[in-house]
């Protein structure tokens, strides 16, 4: 993809992000950086986890976080995370993802701004989260 897209610019990401107008109209009326991805970026890479952050961070850098909101467990290895089942569901569990990391980091600055959401769960999770939700979410 050189020299148009230099290795220093590539960037890998999460497929669950969000964009503002500005963003989402620089992403659609792109016709510089997605023509290299689509000619060379086969089979493995994937526009919403390799085009999307490295053409916003080449653009509008300033614009981006360095951070997310979504918990992911990465280390049983593979190529996707963790799922969690019925059985991971616990109050510990729960309270390890709400209270477990004191310290988050917005942009490179320590912040109380910490996790709102964690992925994957199963089907099966669905009846001990709905059974919890009272005492995290407060209704």
């Amino acid at each position: 993809m050189s020299p148009v897209v230099k290795i220093t610019q590539w960037r890998k990401g999460s497929q669950w992000f969000e964009v503002n107008r500005k963003l989402a109209v620089d992403i659609v009326t792109d016709e510089v950086y997605y023509p290299k991805f689509k000619q060379f970026c086969k089979p493995s890479c994937y526009v919403d986890e390799h085009y999307f952050p490295t053409m916003l961070h080449i653009q509008s850098p300033h614009l981006l976080t360095n951070t997310s909101l979504t918990w992911v467990d990465w280390h049983r290895g593979g190529a996707h995370p963790a799922t969690f089942g019925k059985a991971d569901v616990t109050d510990k569990f729960l309270k390890q993802l709400s209270e477990g990391q004191r310290t988050c980091v917005y942009n490179n600055q320590t912040t109380s701004y910490c996790l709102l959401f964690a992925r994957k769960f199963s089907p099966s999770a669905l009846d001990p989260l709905l059974k919890l939700s009272s005492k995290y979410l407060g209704f």
